[in-house]
């Protein structure tokens, strides 16, 4: 592949890492931070397909979450306690990672709680998840810490201004963040220990000899003596036999509203729905059950029927009677799975990847990052 770049480049950016971190997410940048971190000397490059980190790193809702009642009795049917609770403590701990290698002011974060919310029509599962509060309470302590993680909280509903909802649970411990400001400071972490970042550029193949490892890409090819995957919902692109399905979020912001009496994360349908305050205006995202295979795609975009189900929830159950206006609509990208947990592991002798956070990225991606750069070191 021909291509005009100068010595200097060669020299200085082409041919010059010990460790090619393929995608500038969470994930891949908290592998790099972590990279460096332990081995100072070690030339890490990152390389990113997209202008801005592609994906859902910038383009997710900025929800610190770790599970509402609802999703952790949906991980009961398919898996043991131990683990259901092995991954909520993932979740827990990733996000208190991320607080303390970011610092709460740099990303925005806030406490406000969390809250699950059932409509009428979902008796039965209001009912199981009430239910089953106590046993989740007794289940999650000794991996969280704390006492009263869900609670019934229908005296709230009120307050909110919702209408249409009848049943609601409160966790006092999840919160919020700012996703752009939490990358942003992500960032100039990896700038301030001399990490490169070079976007525009999307790998097109990985080429294995042995002693290097050879990446392809139209801005030509790449070396390393180890490789580091963190592409998430594109990563069967690269390898197809891994197990990582595309999952579509759209997404939507309000106009400013006017007294938006709403604070906190709010879940309903399964967690498939999901709202939160920002800058005095309404994030509402989801959706992607009303059509699975249409939604299981690396392509961004919308879809009238997702659309039109978010301003009919938004206009009628979120804020009734306020014909709010949109300012915003965006999509991302996120990658899931049959299993709960992430893939964390070598693919290949010298390639590694950290891959299928299952919508969890800001929960889990600070973690995953790093064990993934642990098994690099190690390798």
């Amino acid at each position: 592949m021909s291509n005009n770049f100068s010595y200097w480049e060669r020299t200085a950016f082409i041919d010059n890492a010990d460790v090619i971190i393929i995608g500038s997410g969470i994930v891949g940048l908290s592998a790099a931070l972590h990279l460096k971190n332990q081995q100072p000397g070690l030339k890490v490059l990152v390389l990113e397909r997209g202008f801005l980190p592609s994906g859902a790193s910038t383009k997710n809702a900025g929800f610190a979450c770790f599970g509402t009642v609802s999703e952790q009795l949906e991980a009961l049917k398919h898996s043991s306690e131990e683990e259901v609770a092995r991954l909520a403590s993932y979740k827990w701990r990733g996000l208190q990672r991320l607080r303390q290698n970011l610092g709460d002011e740099n990303i925005d974060y806030h406490q406000h709680g969390g809250y699950e919310l059932f409509m009428p029509g979902e008796e039965a599962n209001a009912q199981e998840a009430m239910d089953s509060i106590g046993r989740l309470n007794i289940m999650l302590k000794p991996v969280i810490d704390k006492h009263d993680i869900y609670a019934v909280a229908d005296a709230k509903i009120a307050g909110f201004g919702f209408k249409g909802v009848s049943r609601m649970i409160y966790n006092p411990y999840e919160g919020q963040i700012n996703t752009g400001k939490m990358m942003r400071t992500l960032l100039n972490k990896c700038y301030q220990k001399d990490v490169l970042v070079l976007n525009g550029c999307e790998i097109s193949a990985i080429h294995n000899e042995g002693w290097v490892i050879r990446l392809t890409s139209l801005q030509g090819c790449f070396t390393a003596k180890k490789v580091i995957m963190a592409t998430n919902a594109f990563t069967r692109q690269l390898y197809p036999d891994l197990q990582v399905t595309p999952g579509r979020g759209q997404v939507l912001v309000t106009k400013a509203v006017a007294g938006l009496k709403l604070k906190g994360t709010f879940h309903f349908n399964q967690g498939y729905y999901y709202f939160r305050n920002i800058d005095g205006r309404l994030l509402f995202g989801g959706g992607r059950n009303l059509d699975f295979a249409a939604e299981e795609t690396p392509e961004f975009g919308h879809t009238e029927v997702v659309k039109q189900k978010l301003i009919d929830y938004l206009h009628h159950v979120i804020l009734p009677d306020q014909n709010t206006g949109i300012d915003y609509w965006w999509s991302g990208i996120m990658g899931f799975g049959d299993e709960i947990t992430p893939i964390v592991k070598q693919v290949e002798p010298g390639v590694f990847c950290a891959v299928r956070c299952n919508g969890m990225g800001v929960a889990m991606g600070s973690l995953v990052g790093e064990e993934v750069a642990e098994l690099a070191m190690q390798a």
